[in-house]
Order: C-alpha cells, then structure tokens, then sequence
C-alpha cells in the first residue's frame, strides 16, 4: 500500500504511475473499450460486428461500433468524397465520437487516408487511424487494374510465391503511412499486416496443419479472394490485436466461426495465434510481442 511506504519510494512510485503512456492501462486495470468506425470494400468492412463481438468475449466494456461505410472494389478516396449530407465518416469524426477509424485502401497512395486522418485529428487528437494491408486480389497485383477479373487457382500458389508477390505491394503501404505520419509529427496511423496473416494460414494449409481446412480454396469464396469464414475470422482477429494492444489467444470462438466443435476449437486456436504473430512482429502495428 502506496502511504506505507517511505517517502523516497512513495514519491518513485507516484512517479512512475504519472509516466505511464495516455491510453495505456496498469497490468491490474481494464482495457478500455474504443469506440470505432470502420470504412472499407469487401475486404475489410465485415471486421465491425465481429470486433464487437470479439471485444464482448474478451470482457472489453463500452467497445462501440460507431458506424461502417461500405463501397465494394473502393479506395479510400471514395469514402470521403460521399456527398456531406451522406458521409456517415465524416459525421462521426466532427461529432468527436470516434477513437479508432479503419480503412482499407487498394492500392496507394490514396489521397482519401490524409484527409480522413486530418479531419479526424481536428476532433480528437488523440485518433488512431489503422490501415489494412490486404491480402492480393486474384493472388497476384496489377498496378494498373488490381480489381481485373481472370481466372484464378489459390491452391497453386506458394507462401515463397505469395510472399515475392505481396512485396512491394506491402511496401507501398508502409511507405504512404510513413510518410503520413512524419508529416503529421507524430503516430497517427498504423499498419494492420492482414496480408501477412493470411499467408502465413495458407502456409499452414499446404502443410496440413490447419484444421478443417483442406486446400487454400477453403479461404474464399471466388477468384478475387474474398473471405469464407475462417479468413474473416483471422482479419478481425488482426485488429482486435492491433487495436486493443492485446493477444487474441485464449478467447472463445466467435460467432463467425459457428458452433464450437473441438476442430473449430483448434482452428479458432490458430487463427488466434497467427493473427498476434503478425500484429507484434509488426514495426508498424504500434504493438509489440509483451503487448505494448
């Protein structure tokens, strides 16, 4: 008990307690509950009722969706230019209601990320803003057509392919963000590494360490790649860790994931544990592996 203690160390510990980062509980306090407004194409918007429900489980109090704008094959630019008397964003960000905004661009830099994050730091300067690194569309990038229908085979490719493939995909991220942020003098927005997550499952897929997942095929639901269950699950898992600086492993299956089978169990074990391996090893996620 802190008045039992001799002054000298009565006053070291008061101090340490002032120094704590803003935003940063005591191992011994709740996490706080953000409230967060999610705007993104079909990659990406699902991740809103699933945090919640996520954040329920994790006996996280006061998480709040505030809003989702959703445009299919978007970039971020879109989402800012809905007509004001539309633009649900941008009325949740002038109202101060929003602690956390994600966003899902296509390909960068994208104009509509320093906009929103302008705004956004106006009404509360305290933001943060993260960015999803998606998977490839189609497994492979056109930088000049990224959204281009063709024919696809998931099961073909190889985690060392995907990789050489995602490269300068994910560089382009972390380059427009970090470049955002210095000109903003501080952290405002932060990386998701949804893309790696999603590799390292395929890896485990080839593998045959992926329980009820058979081929890569299993993760989608068409050629573009978007997400069957067990990838909608592992994105949302990857903000939850990010935004809540906290693993994921250990929480009950979520509703996305149907009922609680021992395989499901197993499944929802690895998905959890892949989505806090790239979140902390991430530079750019603002998370570290201790949770910090």
């Amino acid at each position: 008990m802190l008045f039992r203690l001799t002054p000298h160390v009565r006053w070291v510990a008061f101090a340490l307690v002032l120094v704590l980062p803003p935003g940063l509980a005591r191992a011994d306090e709740p996490v706080k509950g953000q409230r967060v407004f999610t705007a993104g194409h079909s990659f990406h918007f699902f991740i809103a009722p699933m945090l919640e429900d996520m954040a329920k489980k994790a006996g996280i109090k006061d998480h709040e969706k505030v809003g989702v704008s959703f445009i299919g094959g978007s970039r971020v630019i879109q989402h800012w230019d809905v007509p004001e008397d539309k633009n649900k964003v941008k009325e949740a960000l002038k109202a101060g209601k929003v602690d956390v905004l994600t966003l899902s661009p296509i390909l960068l830099p994208d104009p509509g990320i320093e906009n929103f994050a302008k705004l956004a730091l106006e009404h509360n300067p305290n933001i943060r803003i993260y960015v999803q690194e998606s998977w490839l569309p189609y497994d492979e990038i056109d930088p000049k057509n990224p959204l281009r229908g063709r024919q696809v085979d998931h099961n073909a490719a190889t985690v060392e392919v995907l990789k050489q493939r995602s490269a300068d995909w994910n560089k382009s991220y972390e380059d427009h963000v970090q470049e955002l942020n210095k000109k903003f003098g501080k952290q405002v927005l932060y990386i998701v590494p949804v893309g790696q997550a999603v590799i390292a499952l395929r890896g485990k897929i080839i593998e045959g360490k992926a329980p009820g997942l058979k081929t890569q095929e299993d993760l989608f639901t068409d050629a573009i790649g978007h997400a069957r269950p067990p990838l909608a699950v592992l994105v949302a898992y990857c903000h939850f860790a990010a935004i809540y600086r906290k693993s994921p492993v250990g929480l009950p299956v979520p509703n996305g994931l149907g009922k609680a089978t021992p395989e499901i169990e197993e499944l929802n074990k690895l998905l959890q544990e892949l989505a806090w391996e790239a979140v902390s090893q991430h530079p750019m996620s603002g998370v570290k592996a201790d949770g910090k």
